[in-house]
């Protein structure tokens, strides 16, 4: 990562007064050139009218007549920004933003923070803030190239090496858009994941690349940005960064020396060494296969139980002996589809063949009564 330039010896010792105020925290280099063209900055009563000032310190320093206290070290917090939340410390539309989260989130006494570069509102994941106004400007500057990783669930179809010619940059509607490390993680038909990492982090830059390949978008989440990665950090959810891979990282983007002793130790979880971020979810849900043993050849089996929505169990359809019903028999309906009239069952006798009944005239001796005589 690119460092600042080493100071000249004729420079006057100090740093420019929007550089002083964006370590304080009261907005960012560009908002403070902003506040200094409108008169609301002011040193030892007198009204600046450039941002070119050198100071040492902050003493008589006002902005819109208060007294700006001294810078506080710099701090650097992680933030899972949920889907639905404005990357904004308003919303004209009165939509929620990031702060009403963060106000259960952070603990009490924690500065001002600003969002390190800004997530949309349908997109969710790693969100960097800090309270060093000049950091947040280095960080989100493309000529910084501090890495930001995505991924994407999105519908259609791509192939790798169609993602793998994204590493040359693409042009889209006029506007150029630089190197991009993309890979497919898995699809399942026209489901897909797909990982990005860029380094300039435009407006919209990853969904606008993955629409240009005739790809819908329906989730994008950022996994990382720079050394950073979310980890195993709830959704809402908000941690400081400390430890000495942040301060080293610090010293590298900023070009200023390592405080002495370090930063302190993480109260909670420090993200500084890249973790494996969550896993996101399947395309299409697949049942785990039965733990229950296969039934053996000669073993005798019980009907099946009918599955939802399957049709119900009969006879026509299976091989093998048909089951104790009366079924009916094909060519006859309504009433007259049940057990034969002419069948007795065992232990009774037919009609007209018991003891009351009239007795047949027994043949006579010789040739037999023609048929249909009695």
């Amino acid at each position: 990562m690119p460092t600042q330039p080493p100071r000249s010896a004729d420079r006057p010792e100090g740093d420019r007064i929007a550089k002083l105020l964006a370590r304080a925290g009261v907005a960012s280099r560009r908002e403070i050139e902003r506040m200094i063209a409108e008169g609301r900055v002011a040193l030892d009563g007198k009204v600046l009218d450039t941002p070119a000032t050198i100071l040492s310190s902050l003493k008589g320093v006002t902005v819109d007549g208060n007294p700006v206290a001294a810078a506080e070290a710099t701090r650097l917090f992680a933030f899972h920004k949920p889907a639905g939340l404005i990357t904004a410390e308003r919303d004209p539309a009165g939509r929620p933003t990031i702060y009403t989260a963060l106000r259960n989130a952070l603990p009490k006494g924690t500065p001002r923070l600003m969002p390190v570069g800004r997530l949309d509102l349908n997109t969710e994941g790693l969100l960097l803030l800090t309270n060093d106004g000049g950091l947040k400007r280095t960080m989100e500057l493309p000529a910084t190239k501090v890495p930001r990783t995505y991924r994407a669930r999105a519908f259609g179809v791509v192939t790798q090496e169609q993602l793998e010619e994204l590493i040359e940059g693409v042009e889209i509607d006029g506007v150029r858009y630089g190197s991009i490390d993309a890979n497919l993680e898995r699809s399942s038909g026209r489901n897909l994941w797909v990982e990005m990492t860029i380094t300039e982090g435009k407006n919209r830059e990853v969904r606008n690349v993955l629409e240009f390949l005739g790809l819908q978008v329906n989730r994008l989440i950022r996994t990382g940005y720079g050394p950073f990665n979310i980890g195993d950090l709830p959704r809402g959810q908000a941690v400081e960064l400390t430890g000495k891979p942040v301060a080293h990282f610090l010293s590298e983007i900023t070009g200023e020396p390592i405080p002495r002793g370090g930063v302190k130790k993480a109260e909670k979880i420090a993200i500084a060494a890249p973790v494996k971020a969550p896993a996101p979810e399947r395309a299409t849900a697949r049942k785990a296969p039965s733990a229950r043993p296969a039934p053996r050849k000669d073993a005798v089996t019980t009907a099946a139980k009918p599955r939802k929505g399957a049709a119900p169990f009969s006879n026509a359809s299976r091989k093998g002996p048909a089951t104790l019903t009366n079924a009916p028999r094909k060519g006859l309906a309504g009433s007259e589809a049940g057990p034969r009239k002419d069948r007795v069952a065992p232990g009774k006798q037919r009609p007209g063949t018991g003891s009351g009944s009239r007795k047949r005239p027994a043949p006579t001796r010789g040739n037999p009564p023609p048929r249909g005589t009695r």
